[in-house]
């Protein structure tokens, strides 16, 4: 059996200096509001809906990065959809960018003509930038 990557988007998210709430139980915790997000693609094009767009980072004591991000997005012909990723970055040498880091995006709609979405698992990579943007590729997998 072999996994298929199908190009779904290339995104790209443009965020606000993080807020460190600092260093608890589990690592040191970040919080990163978004203040644009937007998505190219065949199937899947649109911006972000709303000002609730945010990556919630935990940083553990090794340096590893877990994401948790979640955004709502308008696409150009009106559907609303939710998306929510997980993932990991490597950030045991620092924090500077770029850095690189692997998502997992898992989307909700209601919209019928976009109701594909609710059924697919998607993956992506990124790229962190000095701008504080990311830059996304992301494939379903099939």
């Amino acid at each position: 059996m072999t996994i298929e990557l199908v190009p779904l988007c290339t995104m790209r998210l443009q965020s606000k200096p993080a807020v460190e709430v600092g260093t608890g139980p589990a690592g040191t915790r970040l919080i990163v509001d978004c203040i644009n997000v937007q998505v190219e693609g065949d199937r899947l094009r649109g911006q972000m809906d709303g000002r609730t767009t945010g990556d919630w980072i935990l940083i553990g004591p090794e340096g590893t990065g877990t994401l948790d991000v979640r955004e709502t997005l308008r696409t150009d012909d009106g559907a609303i959809i939710y998306v929510e990723y997980h993932g990991r970055l490597d950030g045991s040498h620092g924090l500077k960018p770029p850095l690189t880091c692997y998502v997992a995006p898992r989307f909700e709609t209601g919209d019928e003509r976009y109701a594909w979405l609710n059924r697919i698992q998607a993956v992506g990579k990124g790229t962190i930038n000095e701008d504080l943007s990311v830059d996304y590729e992301w494939y379903e997998i099939r």
